[in-house]
């Protein structure tokens, strides 16, 4: 994993939805981070002070399952006899910290980097879930048709796609100035 090119597809893969929030498996942290399972909980034993309980816990044997059941990269953790730590965005910050290496501080600023994107995509999705059920109970409340409120929501769809096409950025422009004959060539 080391020479592996460390992209947000790879760090996506490995973030799981356990007991409602969004976890990294010990096993998966410890091989982005370049060391051994074994040694990454030790530090973390040794470190315990750092990781209260919204930072780390421990899966219980259900929830185990439904990982090595759910995750293909996880199915060896099946003939394991520990049960894995799943650390939080904030253990999994706690963890660059007391391993300390090169490769454990750039992986870990991809993750939160990465935990970030994910935290603003769900807040502008509820944004804007939040302003379409106002604008529905709004056309409702006025006696809007069903045809009608089709016709909105169509103008507020090309409304939200016409808001996107300006976010994208401009077509490359040719550069201004003198232009030689080999340029032109």
């Amino acid at each position: 994993m080391e020479n592996t090119m460390i992209t947000d597809e790879l760090l996506l893969s490995k973030i799981l939805h356990i007991r409602n929030q969004r976890v990294m498996i010990d096993r998966d942290l410890a091989e982005l981070y370049g060391v051994p399972t074994k040694r990454l909980n030790e530090q973390v034993k040794r470190n315990i002070k750092r990781f209260p309980v919204d930072f780390m816990f421990q899966l219980n044997i259900r929830e185990k399952a439904e990982v090595v059941a759910k995750c293909d990269h996880l199915k060896k953790l099946r003939y394991s006899p520990n049960l894995p730590y799943a650390f939080t965005e904030h253990g999994a910050v706690m963890l660059a910290s007391i391993l300390n290496s090169e490769r454990a501080i750039e992986v870990n600023v991809r993750i939160v980097k990465l935990f970030n994107a994910m935290r603003e995509v769900l807040r502008t999705n509820h944004d804007l879930l939040l302003k379409l059920e106002k604008i529905d109970k709004s056309l409702q409340a006025q006696g809007y048709s069903l045809k009608q409120h089709d016709e909105e929501i169509a103008a507020l769809f090309e409304l939200i796609s016409q808001l996107r096409s300006k976010n994208e950025p401009p077509p490359p422009r040719n550069p201004i100035g003198f232009k030689t004959k080999a340029v032109e060539e």
